[in-house]
């Protein structure tokens, strides 16, 4: 009875562990890949993402970026995670995928995050994502959220 007792708390802890060691496999890669970024690497991704949403037909028509543009984005984009996954991050990778077969979506997650702060960080992109708040009937927000 104490050696089942003894395999039962063992394989618990396996089953509690892997998720854990899945999850730090997945962030190492996660922040390899972030770290071997430059600042105009995450805006040329910022860009690349851009470009991807404005596919969208509802949205197409508010792009002015040209066939040519986004070829060129999607090119680089390319060499660029084939440098990060093969030259920068392989051990990462290895790792990451190895315990987490989503690990590359779960860490590019992370890398568009970033991507996208470089951008939110600029002043002008600030002042447009604020703009509806002139908009914005903040007194009936503010009762909703005051309400008892």
């Amino acid at each position: 009875m104490k050696k089942i007792a003894i395999s039962l708390v063992l394989l618990m802890g396996v089953i509690i562990s892997t998720p854990a060691l899945a999850e730090n496999s997945t962030r190492s890669l996660g922040n390899c890949l972030i770290d071997s970024l430059n600042g105009k690497e995450r805006k040329l991704l910022a860009k690349w993402i851009f470009f991807s949403m404005a596919s969208h037909p509802e949205i197409k028509s508010f792009s002015k970026a040209s066939a040519s543009e986004i070829n060129n984005t999607d090119r680089t984009v390319g060499k660029l995670i084939t440098r990060l996954l093969v030259k920068d991050c392989p051990s990462e990778l290895k790792a990451a995928t190895k315990s987490d077969p989503m690990a590359v979506q779960r860490s590019f997650e992370l890398v568009g995050k970033v991507a996208m702060q470089e951008l939110m960080t600029n002043q002008n992109v600030m002042k447009a994502i604020t703009n509806y708040a002139q908009y914005a009937d903040l007194e009936k927000i503010n009762s909703l959220l005051t309400e008892k």
